[in-house]
């Protein structure tokens, strides 16, 4: 146990920022990586030393013996408990798996509750009483860890202090295609084949195939005549939609009859810059009330005659010219809900089909108010005066996953490995809790600029190429099962 202790202490402190990384990443502790890995070190030390000396080795089999119970009771959660299994320890265990390291930690258990029973012998210790200590032993060792479990995961799922964990390899990197430019953006994917847009061609939707190794152009007809100023498109259940908020108007088809003229939905119904289509006549759309200067969700239905209901739940509480309120709407494809993620603060809306806030939830940042100064000028409008605190870049949802591409380094975190990488947070929404994040590496000097998920692949656009990324079951157990056609209607 010397030798054992004293190994491990000091190989945590010549490599303490990796082992402070490592706890942070654990599934158990995250939330005290910064105590634990200060206290652990500490107590191996001082266990040591007390067994160098004779008169306390008594004492410091005890504290092997509770020590190594912790230990054990850890890995078994672990093994048994957690969402993912993170990477082995290192140093005289790192070749060890986790079912090896159970094994060798429970042999310790046994070493030292047998040198216990010996050397209470030798001084004449009754049975009952070393059997009612090491009991106790256990009981504190295996209720401080269980306690520690469910406190850490309470504060990762509810109360974050900021601490990101990395599961192991949820994604690994399968095959890329070169898209000669830079400007297309994912409307979708249906039956394996992503689509693609081009804000520099209005006029077409581009097909890649599953293989990822032929793109087919598609050339679209919008059945009215309009001047366009942002036409753009997605796919959702067979369907492709074609918006453009400024002019307004909305169209759609089914994929499989994109020869013909896009269907005319909607044309000057509303004003907005931001749309999901729950169904071809029903959209949910951003927009800005007149009356108040703020941002807020709108329902447009055609159900029975053309109707606008805008949400009074504003985005916003002031009337800055939508900075406090800008986010992105989200629908999950897959499972028919409605998000709404801010930029400026961590807060997620869940709404239902008319545009009502469900529930809310938040994304481990520290930020619940946007650290903005905007100044209102003369004629009007509001600028921001000072560069602007991004909490959260990107965000899309599927299957009752969130993926929030974050902004903000967290603790214990490389600063190397956030040049070099974009960072993904991944929440559940069932439990509205943070499952864990992954890093995208970026592509030559490219950041990663677009993100689609299905239920095998991750997708990114980074630079003029698409990258596609194979799921580990770590990831996809997550999807919640089956699909519904209609949107959350609490």
């Amino acid at each position: 146990f010397i030798l054992l202790f004293i190994y491990a202490a000091g190989s945590k402190m010549f490599d303490f920022e990796n082992f402070q990384v490592q706890l942070a990443q654990s599934p158990l502790l995250s939330a005290y990586a910064g105590f634990i890995s200060y206290g652990v070190i500490v107590l191996e030390v001082v266990i040591a030393s007390i067994l160098l000396f004779p008169k306390g080795r008594k004492v410091g089999l005890y504290a092997s013996f509770g020590l190594m119970v912790a230990f054990t009771v850890y890995i078994y959660l672990i093994l048994n408990y957690s969402d993912f299994v993170p990477c082995s320890c290192g140093g005289i265990l790192e070749k060890m798996g986790w079912t090896e390291h159970l094994i060798f930690n429970v042999g310790c258990v046994v070493m030292a509750f047998v040198a216990i029973v010996f050397i209470e012998k030798e001084g004449a210790i009754p049975w009952r009483r070393t059997a009612a200590v090491s009991s106790l032993i256990v009981v504190i060792s295996v209720g401080g860890m269980v306690a520690l479990f469910l406190s850490s995961e309470y504060m990762m799922k509810k109360e974050n202090n900021f601490t990101r964990r990395f599961p192991h390899h949820p994604i690994i990197e399968e095959q890329s295609f070169d898209l000669g430019v830079n400007s297309f953006y994912f409307a979708g994917n249906h039956n394996g084949d992503l689509y693609l847009g081009n804000p520099s061609s209005p006029f077409r939707i581009f097909k890649l195939d599953s293989l990822m190794q032929k793109i087919d152009t598609i050339q679209l007809h919008p059945g009215s005549n309009f001047r366009f100023k942002n036409l753009r498109y997605s796919i959702g259940q067979g369907v492709l939609y074609g918006f453009d908020g400024s002019v307004p108007v909305i169209y759609s088809q089914s994929l499989d009859s994109l020869s013909m003229p896009l269907v005319l939905r909607s044309s000057n119904q509303v004003y907005f810059d931001q749309l999901v289509a729950v169904f071809p006549s029903q959209y949910l759309l951003r927009v800005e009330d007149y009356a108040s200067k703020r941002l807020g969700i709108a329902s447009l239905s055609f159900l029975e005659k053309p109707q606008v209901s805008i949400n009074q739940a504003f985005l916003s509480n002031k009337a800055d010219g939508g900075f406090e309120g800008d986010g992105k709407l989200l629908y999950d494809t897959g499972f028919g809900d409605i998000y709404y993620i801010f930029y400026y603060k961590n807060t997620i809306l869940k709404l239902n089909a008319s545009a009502k806030i469900v529930r809310k939830m938040k994304t481990i940042d520290p930020y619940d108010e946007p650290a903005l100064k905007v100044k209102k000028l003369k004629d009007g409008r509001s600028k921001m005066n000072q560069p602007s605190l991004l909490i959260n870049r990107n965000m899309m949802a599927y299957k009752g996953l969130l993926f929030n591409h974050a902004n903000l380094i967290g603790k214990f975190e490389s600063k190397d490995l956030w040049k070099k990488n974009s960072v993904i947070d991944v929440y559940t929404a069932s439990s509205g809790g943070y499952w864990g994040s992954f890093y995208v590496q970026h592509r030559k000097k490219n950041k990663m600029s677009e993100m689609l998920m299905t239920d095998r692949y991750f997708y990114i656009i980074s630079g003029n190429e698409i990258v596609r990324y194979r799921c580990a079951q770590t990831l996809t157990s997550n999807f919640i099962r089956g699909s519904r056609r209609k949107p959350l209607q609490e």
